[in-house]
């Protein structure tokens, strides 16, 4: 089958690998198309390998049709289309997924565009409402506000009520995070967010993507009992931290990844994707969340996908066409 693979340093190409064989407990999934995630640019620099098991293939969602079914997996058939989330393999023809993490294809969403919603609905859910326990009328903070995450971020909180604060660099991104419910818009390149926040009360919850460069002010941004979550590393991963200030607030600061969680278990992607179906899938259904798709590139443009996210101008998900 196709894939993207990558050179020693760091280039992209097409090559032929071979098939997954599906296993016990998994699905074959043939691939339509893939998101495009900043943990594949971290692991194509070598920074971000993908964890025991996985496929080195970059690649940690996708949407497509199942061809294979392993034993003992049950409620999925040959053909039915879906999306799923990945620990590795998804630029490429065909992939082999654990059927927990499999999910159906909402109603309303192309297949194309669902490749744009296992990774950040899960990492969502697995936050916002899992981890910090977001409630209706608190204020949510989200750095990012435009990206992939923010976008959907933004439309969860909006539906389950609460009110949103998003950063963003340019007023035309900040608009857009208006469309998707965004309450207080800031321009982190013209203002200091944790000043903005403060005047609103301070924010109950805060979903980081940057962290080290914004502990401080994260910190000094919460209300009392709020919650920090650390998602992203983009500003570094070390800082110093108040804990007065923490103390005084009794706030709180969780880290948490996603890609290394194992399938089975309380907090394992198996129980997350299903909590995901749960929270997210009906309000998708309903009309109050969609997938927020930046722009569409052929699977041998992978080069391309990575440029345009990187050069920050993306509005919501980029995704691979990796077949009709």
């Amino acid at each position: 089958m196709r894939a993207i693979t990558v050179s020693p340093s760091g280039e992209l190409s097409i090559s032929t690998i071979p098939d997954p064989v599906v296993g016990p407990g998994e699905v074959v999934i043939d691939v339509v198309a893939a998101g495009v995630n900043r943990a594949d640019l971290l692991q194509r620099a070598g920074h971000y390998p993908p964890p025991p098991g996985a496929p080195d293939t970059l690649g940690l969602e996708v949407s497509g049709r199942i061809s294979a079914i392993g034993e003992g997996v049950d409620g999925w058939a040959v053909d039915d289309e879906v999306c799923a989330l990945l620990a590795g393999g998804g630029y490429a023809e065909r992939v082999v997924v654990p059927a927990p993490q499999v999910l159906p294809v909402p109603a309303g969403v192309s297949l194309r565009d669902a490749a744009a919603l296992p990774e950040v609905a899960c990492t969502v859910v697995s936050n916002l409402v899992e981890a910090a326990h977001l409630q209706s009328d608190e204020l949510l903070l989200i750095h990012g506000g435009s990206s992939g995450i923010g976008t959907h971020a933004t439309q969860l909180a909006h539906a389950l009520g609460a009110r949103v604060a998003v950063t963003a660099r340019t007023r035309d991104k900040l608009e857009r995070c208006a469309g998707f419910g965004a309450d207080i818009l800031i321009d982190y390149t013209a203002e200091d967010f944790a000043e903005v926040v403060l005047e609103h009360g301070g924010a109950d919850v805060i979903l980081d993507i940057i962290g080290a460069k914004y502990l401080a002010q994260n910190v000094s941004a919460l209300a009392t009992g709020g919650r920090l979550v650390i998602i992203g590393m983009q500003g570094g991963t070390k800082a110093e931290l108040s804990i007065a200030t923490l103390m005084n607030k009794r706030a709180s600061v969780i880290g948490t990844t996603l890609r290394a969680r194992p399938v089975d278990g309380a907090d394992g992607k198996g129980h997350i994707v299903s909590r995901t179906r749960e929270v997210t899938w009906p309000l998708i259904e309903a009309g109050k969340i969609r997938p927020v798709v930046d722009g569409v590139f052929d699977l041998a443009d992978a080069d391309q996908a990575h440029s345009r996210l990187t050069s920050g101008d993306a509005v919501g998900k980029i995704l691979l066409r990796v077949a009709d």
